[in-house]
């Protein structure tokens, strides 16, 4: 079972935490004298190696050198800056609208040549209509409180969609829970045109579409909706930040994950069915 992504910032900042105990340890220098050369108080020895403070890379660096560890420090700072950008707040990243938010992703998109996504809340944003991205993100702006700009962030979320979907060099494995067709972003109307669209969307090319079945015998437990990008970067979306997440060993945690999904979810007929049962539901 993998550990929960809201901890994943804080677990690696622990690691860095811990990696600087060692390197104080096995050099055999105090945390009294390593505050000295330094010029800090004890206290803040404390608070790093604790992971109480993020360390700085002029921290660092310091700490490496009075531990005749120099050589050490350009990884560490590296995975440092990781692990401060692996917890991302919305509200920081929204606060001049929801349109950056949606071009912030453009250069990730097109370079990525595999999409792995589970979703187990709403449709993925590569197949979103007009009309649910614009009910979806509406929502959003209302409950964050952001600047009113859905409109542009929309066409944004659609430009970019369209951009690696038509590239013909990217690749989409994408796995829902059936929830997510009863769903209702929007009106009917909008769930009936968002519904008819995954239906054409099968037939794309670069899509594979699955379909977990409600009732389906589960092996994997639903989970939040997350997306893998090749095998370099997976990040999970929660309610108040999204978590990226950068380190092998956890990237290999979301892909074994969304091959667990996979497995359950019925593809073809089945998953059409499914989608015509869910907009039958509509009426």
């Amino acid at each position: 079972m993998s550990a929960s992504p809201s901890s994943s910032a804080q677990a690696a900042r622990k690691a860095i935490a811990d990696r600087l105990r060692e390197i104080r340890k096995n050099a055999g220098v105090s945390g009294q004298a390593l505050a000295e050369s330094a010029g800090w108080y004890k206290s803040k020895v404390s608070r790093l190696e604790n992971a109480v403070t993020p360390p700085s890379a002029d921290d660092i660096r310091a700490w490496c050198r009075a531990c005749a560890a120099d050589p050490e420090a350009a990884d560490l700072i590296a995975a440092a800056q990781s692990a401060d950008n692996m917890y991302v707040e919305w509200r920081r990243v929204q606060r001049s609208g929801l349109r950056r938010l949606q071009e912030s992703y453009v250069p990730l998109y097109e370079r990525t040549r595999t999409f792995r996504t589970y979703c187990s809340n709403v449709v993925p944003g590569v197949l979103q209509t007009r009309a649910y991205t614009s009910a979806l993100l509406g929502s959003i702006r209302a409950f964050h409180g952001t600047p009113d700009d859905v409109a542009d962030a929309v066409d944004a979320r659609l430009d970019r969609s369209a951009g690696v979907l038509r590239g013909g060099s990217h690749r989409f494995a994408l796995v829902l829970e059936e929830s997510v067709l009863r769903h209702r972003v929007g009106d009917a109307t909008t769930m009936a045109g968002q519904l008819g669209y995954l239906l054409s969307a099968m037939a794309f090319p670069s899509v594979s579409l699955g379909i977990i079945p409600s009732r389906a015998d589960r092996r994997m437990w639903m989970i939040e909706t997350f997306s893998v990008y090749d095998e370099d970067l997976a990040e999970a979306e929660l309610l108040t930040a999204r978590v990226h997440v950068t380190a092998p060993t956890e990237v290999a945690q979301y892909l074994r994950a969304f091959q667990e999904f996979a497995k359950l979810a019925v593809y073809g007929r089945a998953a059409r069915n499914l989608i015509t049962d869910a907009v039958d539901a509509l009426e």
